[in-house]
């Protein structure tokens, strides 16, 4: 469901909405509820004694997974799966793909002596007569040069045998006689570009996993290439939860906008997944079951119903398909309630919350490094700025908070609560506020949004 689950889900998660006071007391609250708890870091152990000593049932370990585990768990599910058979796609499918082969020269590059210039092929020294037919890019081998002979030639035109240099059009001058004569000192083999000076048949242009770019792809065809051999799109599947959904037009009546349905595919594009499907489920617990059964996609990804209310079907339905949890809810806010599951031997499952700004934590924190993971690309380097301003923790969890990149220092935006877009839509990046906040000028961790970032990943489609 899109709406907020619990009651406790919707306090620990809403803070931003509230002012100063409420807040703190939430925060009050949160520290008197964590101190009885006994979590998988370890805190609160001292009371279980006591617990034990009156009676009490001790409280069940806290199952969700700290942030940046979370995220390798992700990368690891998709490594431990059999590896993706490569396919053999043309170049102008391969854009965004990694390479499953090394890029190896088909050919020498150059595969002949070309001129780098437009000009003139000269033989020996200066003056020399110009020959009355000239060279053009994509002809057969000119005749021998002989000394004391120029000949026009045209860049990329092969180089006449005995070629002394090419002497470039804007430093010749012609004589009353037709007589070619260099305006400046000539060096032999200038402006040639001898066969073989970028490669050699058999070298390796490129290793496996290089990410395949508008360069890459120029380089390939060059070399020789019609096609290449690249590890595959991963495929997803939406399935968009929830009856209060409305796909057009105002809200109204107790139902609101879909905001998910229209978000989440352009999110897995710019992951680099192919989407083949996205499907409006509601709140059917058999219509989810039949959804998941029959997809054939690596990655499912459902929005809400991951809490425990009374229509959040996701863990039923999980645990009668005989999936693997492994991952079951998260310590970061928003997105608390995220999940990740084995759904079959080469298929996962990201469950991710209702609220629009904690799916977007659910993509960034379980989703990318899947999704990156099964394509084969390399995870992005790990960079930090100072915050401008001050930031807000949660006493235990990680935040991921919308930012601005401004110079050399990242902007927190302001409307960042868990049902809100207005903030991400703005930003740049969303920043990892550690567990009890940041101060201001303190360096954060940033993740870049897919759209921000040059090369690559600004591609939708």
């Amino acid at each position: 469901m899109t709406a907020p689950g619990t009651r406790a889900e919707a306090s620990a998660e809403d803070t931003d909405d509230l002012d100063v006071e409420e807040a703190l007391a939430l925060v009050r609250d949160a520290h008197r509820e964590h101190r009885d708890d006994s979590t998988d870091d370890g805190a609160g152990q001292a009371s279980a004694p006591a617990a034990r000593s009156s009676g009490a049932r001790p409280a069940e370990p806290h199952r969700a997974t700290p942030w940046p585990q979370a995220r390798e768990a992700a990368a690891r599910a998709a490594r431990s799966r059999a590896r993706r058979v490569p396919v053999s796609l043309p170049l102008g499918d391969a854009l965004g793909l990694a390479l499953a082969a090394p890029l190896d020269a088909l050919t020498d590059l150059p595969s002949f002596d070309t001129s780098a210039m437009d000009g003139w092929a000269v033989a020996g020294p200066g003056p020399w007569q110009v020959r009355e037919e000239g060279v053009l890019a994509g002809h057969a081998q000119p005749e021998p040069l002989t000394d004391g002979e120029a000949v026009r030639i045209a860049t990329g035109a092969r180089i006449p045998a005995d070629t002394t240099a090419v002497l470039r059009t804007e430093h010749g001058r012609i004589d009353t006689q037709g007589r070619l004569h260099t305006t400046r000192e000539m060096l032999h083999g200038q402006d040639i570009r001898p066969r073989g000076q970028e490669c050699r048949y058999g070298d390796q242009l490129l290793p496996v996993g290089t990410l395949v770019t508008p360069a890459v792809l120029g380089l390939a065809a060059a070399a020789g290439y019609d096609t290449v051999t690249v590890v595959p799109r991963p495929r997803a599947e939406v399935l968009v939860l929830g009856d209060e959904l409305l796909t057009e037009g105002l809200p109204h009546d107790g139902l609101i906008r879909d905001a998910l349905g229209p978000m989440l595919p352009s999110w897995l594009r710019a992951f680099g997944a192919d989407v083949i499907a996205v499907r409006r489920i509601g709140d059917d617990a058999k219509a989810l079951q039949k959804a998941i059964t029959r997809s054939a996609a690596d990655l499912i990804v459902t929005t809400g119903g991951t809490a425990a209310g009374p229509v959040d079907h996701v863990h039923p339905v999980l645990e009668r398909l005989g999936a693997e949890l492994l991952v079951d809810g998260v310590k970061v806010r928003p997105g608390h309630p995220m999940l990740l599951a084995r759904t079959k031997d080469h298929q996962h499952l990201v469950g991710l919350p209702g609220n629009p700004l904690a799916a977007v934590s659910g993509l960034l924190t379980l989703a990318e490094p899947l999704l990156r993971t099964l394509a084969a690309h390399p995870a992005p380097e790990a960079y930090t700025l100072p915050l401008r301003e001050a930031v807000h923790g949660h006493p235990h969890d990680t935040r991921l908070i919308p930012v601005v990149l401004r110079g050399d220092h990242a902007m927190p935006l302001h409307y960042n609560g868990p049902a809100m877009l207005r903030g991400v839509a703005a930003a740049d990046a969303l920043a990892v506020v550690p567990p009890g906040g940041a101060r201001q000028g303190e360096e954060a961790e940033l993740l870049d949004l897919p759209w921000a970032t040059a090369g690559i990943g600004v591609c939708f489609t």
